[in-house]
């Protein structure tokens, strides 16, 4: 994909954003408040239902196995905007709704604009937020740390590494054209005394989205929206290694085993299976398919629509399984 293109389409989804979704989101988190959503017993799960409704922007989902519950990042907002309105839900290990806005800016001493990726590193909750990483008590969702990464412009997925967190910048910005890459596309890492510096800089990181540990390996995997081919990089190294192509436009990553990944993508909302450079699409249908998180307990994967307002519960594929 193009810079070009890249471009517009993420112009035209922070339009959206502005102008498109607010009367529909409104009324979904009223329907929320109001109750869990219903399941649709065809796609259901056995754990629980097959998609939740009532969210604003749900950008990542992150499962917490020793609470059992799952966090949902919602930017309710333009991507971009440093406008206060972010929030983050708290689901049921089931799924069910617990509390739609648990930690909420402007409540408590919160402060969150457009929250993204979520990583859990013992007690935290680690979310990026634009140029900011926010941290929040994973049980009691009291604030408790806000880093400044200096020269950072769009910080979008985190995930926790040997020697700490490490922060994707997809490199875009607001401007009076609208929404443009200006580069540069980044990985930055924040010590555990928080100190924040530039683990590696490069264009084959192609405006860098999802990022996950492979601690088997001792590397990272980071999938692009602007490019197609997802890129292993292991810390210290100056390049990247391209693993293999795929449709692109790509948002979020999960481990499942030695070489194995669960990938989604925008271009052709799909949940895909990434394995001996091979994408082999399992589930389709899934508009707008951000930073997903998987349940190992119940076996399970959550996938949240951006911009659909709503996160879908798909049962994760087996080994050697694509559609049926």
């Amino acid at each position: 994909m193009s810079r070009s293109r890249w471009a517009l389409a993420v112009t035209a989804l922070t339009f959206t954003f502005a102008c498109g979704r607010g009367e529909r989101s409104n009324a979904a988190a009223d329907s929320a408040a109001a109750g869990p959503a219903a399941a649709d017993s065809a796609t259901a799960p056995s754990s629980g239902p097959a998609r939740v409704e009532g969210f604003q922007g749900p950008e990542s989902a992150k499962y917490d196995a020793e609470l059992d519950v799952w966090y949902v990042s919602n930017i309710n907002g333009t991507p971009v905007a440093k406008d206060g309105n972010g929030y983050i839900s708290r689901l049921k290990g089931d799924g069910t709704v617990d509390s739609l806005k648990w930690i909420v800016s402007g409540v408590n001493g919160v402060k969150l604009d457009a929250p993204k990726g979520l990583a859990l590193q013992g007690d935290t909750l680690w979310v990026a937020d634009i140029t900011r990483v926010r941290g929040f008590n994973r049980r009691t969702g009291v604030p408790v740390a806000s880093i400044d990464v200096k020269g950072s412009k769009f910080l979008n997925d985190i995930t926790v590494g040997v020697d700490g967190l490490y922060v994707t910048d997809t490199g875009i910005e607001g401007s009076p054209k609208g929404i443009e890459h200006t580069g540069p596309d980044r990985i930055y890492r924040i010590a555990h005394n928080r100190n924040v510096s530039i683990a590696i800089q490069s264009d084959s990181l192609a405006g860098p989205n999802g990022i996950t540990w492979d601690g088997a390996q001792q590397r990272f995997i980071v999938v692009p929206f602007a490019g197609k081919v997802i890129q292993a990089w292991s810390p210290g190294a100056k390049t990247t290694v391209p693993l293999g192509p795929t449709k692109g436009q790509l948002d979020g990553v999960e481990l499942l085993g030695e070489n194995r990944l669960l990938v989604t993508s925008w271009a052709d909302s799909s949940l895909f299976v990434f394995e001996n450079g091979t994408a082999t699409p399992v589930a389709n249908g899934l508009p707008s398919p951000a930073d997903i998180g998987i349940d190992t307990k119940r076996n399970r994967v959550a996938v949240p629509l951006l911009m659909e307002n709503r996160v879908e519960f798909r049962a994760l594929p087996a080994p050697g399984k694509g559609m049926p």
